[in-house]
């Protein structure tokens, strides 16, 4: 089982095995992440595998959401994704590490071939079945167009969000990994009482829910209800898991993509 191997749909028990008991140790750190966020490999006898580890000590004070809860939120959002059966997020732990407890996902590699599915282009060349989200220019007044593609992946990936309340969804959170799969990273900023929802996957706002994902609202409700809501207990507020469920109920009721809230900035910064 190695980091290039480890698939989180075929080999799930066996990557949180490794999350939970594998000996952690750091190759570096990524700068452009705005928490202490570092690169490791997980090491159990006969199995190796690298991960993101995002220790509690290294997040940056939020004014809206309380300090030191951030890691716990990645491993809530990992829940409740494995509970809808899409799969979005790969396998995420809190754990010890190095640098104190945090959290601890699967780390995935993009293939090398692998086509962005959010991007700026120009806003003339705007590729068959994107939707344009927002208007831009580049450094000479070029006109560009944010814009993604309409994927029943990323569908899934923006429906998720509205569940989660994820306050940034940015285009390089959009990841493309082996056989296709798309995944969503990042994800502490989420779960808020409060409507947060900031992203580039506008493209179906309004637009009416596939029927297979009223099928998993469905599903969904009544996991949190259960045993899911008691799992996400451990990492989220009593107000927190009761507001998922009414915006889960409110999604269900609708039947519809949410639209941007005129009260919250819509597309977070920078987008991509």
């Amino acid at each position: 089982m190695t980091s290039s191997g480890l698939a989180p749909r075929r080999d799930g028990a066996a990557a949180l095995r490794l999350l939970r008991d594998g000996e952690l140790s750091i190759e570096g750190r990524l700068v452009d992440a705005s928490n202490t966020t570092l690169r490791g490999v997980l090491t159990l006898p006969g199995a190796t595998a690298r991960c993101v580890y995002k220790p509690v000590r290294g997040e940056r004070p939020l004014w809206d959401f309380p300090d030191g809860t951030l890691a716990g939120r990645e491993v809530a959002a990992y829940l409740v994704s494995a509970a809808t059966g899409w799969d979005l997020v790969p396998p995420t732990v809190l754990r010890p590490g190095p640098f104190g407890p945090g959290s601890c996902q699967l780390w995935i590699d993009e293939p090398a071939d692998a086509e962005p599915l959010v991007a700026f282009v120009p806003a003339d060349e705007l590729p068959p079945r994107w939707f344009p989200i927002a208007a831009a220019r580049d450094d000479d007044g070029n006109p560009y167009a944010l814009a993604h593609a309409d994927d029943p992946r990323l569908a899934r990936l923006a429906l998720f969000d509205a569940v989660i309340n994820n306050a940034d969804r940015k285009g390089g959170h959009v990841l493309v990994g082996p056989n296709d799969r798309i995944y969503g990273v990042d994800h502490g900023v989420s779960f808020h009482i409060e409507e947060k929802l900031r992203t580039v996957l506008w493209g179906w706002a309004g637009r009416p829910l596939p029927d297979d994902a009223v099928e998993t609202l469905d599903r969904l409700a009544h996991q949190v209800a259960g045993p899911l809501g008691d799992e996400l207990a451990e990492h989220l507020t009593i107000g927190e898991i009761a507001e998922l469920a009414a915006r889960i109920d409110r999604l269900r009721t609708a039947g519809r993509f949410p639209q941007p809230s005129p009260d919250w900035p819509a597309v977070p910064w920078p987008p991509v």
